[in-house]
């Protein structure tokens, strides 16, 4: 009976490692590039071919020098596609300098000021009885779930629109960054 107890006991060991230690075989691709852990989150999120339209944003809000910083960050970051979803001349707007306020807003609200990897997001969803509640930088409440079809992490905004996390765990030098296919928005 002991030895059932320390093998449950060390199974239980195990499974909680998992849960908060991500594992990193290899570096991540996004965009056709190699994310490399020891560079920020601009370095890497500019030379994602996949993130153009969300760099350009971010250098127009003035923001490139805060993510560059020494964080920790966790980025929700918007493929080109998830803003091409955005109505026709949303983006071409925010980037006017009058909407500079409106942008810096929708930008930080896919930040969280802490390293999040997805194993701990997990934990956090567990706990919560399936949602966790995220403070992001912009003043925005995410909700983080898991899809019970896919088993995919997903990020609703204050909206109710819902990003689904399709490469998780970027790691970098400053946080992470998980790469989202809906552009996140504060509440309106």
């Amino acid at each position: 009976m002991n030895t059932s107890i320390t093998k449950l006991g060390a199974g239980l060991v195990a499974a909680t490692m998992a849960l908060s230690v991500p594992a990193f075989a290899q570096n991540t691709m996004v965009g056709g590039a190699e994310m490399l852990p020891e560079r920020n989150i601009v370095e890497n999120a500019a030379n994602s071919a996949d993130h153009t339209t969300l760099v350009a944003a971010v250098q127009a809000a003035g923001l490139a020098e805060t993510l560059s910083g020494p964080g920790p960050f966790t980025v929700f970051a918007p493929t080109d596609a998830a803003f091409a979803k955005l109505p026709e001349g949303t983006v071409e707007d925010l980037l006017m300098p009058e909407n500079l306020q409106t942008l810096q807003t929708i930008l930080t609200c896919h930040v969280v000021p802490t390293e999040a990897f997805s194993p701990a997001v997990g934990q956090m969803v567990q706990q919560g009885g399936g949602t966790a509640a995220l403070e992001t930088v912009g003043g925005c409440t995410l909700t983080a779930s898991i899809d019970p079809t896919t088993n995919a992490l997903q990020i609703t905004d204050e909206n109710g629109n819902v990003a689904t996390v399709n490469i998780p765990d970027v790691d970098q030098s400053n946080g992470v960054i998980h790469v989202i296919d809906t552009v996140l928005l504060p509440a309106s």
